[in-house]
């Protein structure tokens, strides 16, 4: 699977705050909080599912990242997505180990693993 999802029964908004702090806590930034629902309908579009898109972002991996290879830019931020589905709250990302094998990089291979298990127990902690 090229992405990691979990669910809870939180709110949404529940979810994202507690994420967020959890994020915090392993030293990760939210750079930009991007409401996908609110700006479709902002452009007329009629859509009514709850959608949010973090950026997310450790700036000393990100500098450690992109000094081994720019091309790591490509995938950065980090991206991490909340919506609803049947009445539960999903939480996922795409694995930032699928997008480093493109690279070919053993030692970006390694970095990405621990960012990915890093980023797995922030959203586990959230859900648990």
């Amino acid at each position: 699977m090229f992405h990691y999802t979990v669910e809870t029964a939180m709110t949404m908004e529940e979810a994202a705050l507690k994420l967020e702090e959890n994020l915090k806590e392993d030293q990760f930034g939210v750079l930009w909080q991007f409401d996908v629902k609110e700006k479709l309908q902002e452009k007329g579009l009629d859509f009514n599912d709850d959608f949010l898109i973090f950026e997310v972002c450790n700036p000393k991996e990100a500098k450690e990242v992109l000094s081994e290879n720019k091309l790591m830019g490509y995938f950065l931020p980090c991206k991490i997505v909340l919506y609803t589905e049947e009445d539960k709250t999903k939480i996922g990302m795409p694995k930032p180990t699928e997008f480093v094998k493109l690279l070919n990089d053993q030692n970006l291979e390694q970095k990405a693993i621990e960012i990915e298990n890093r980023l797995i127990t922030c959203m586990d902690k959230t859900v648990s």
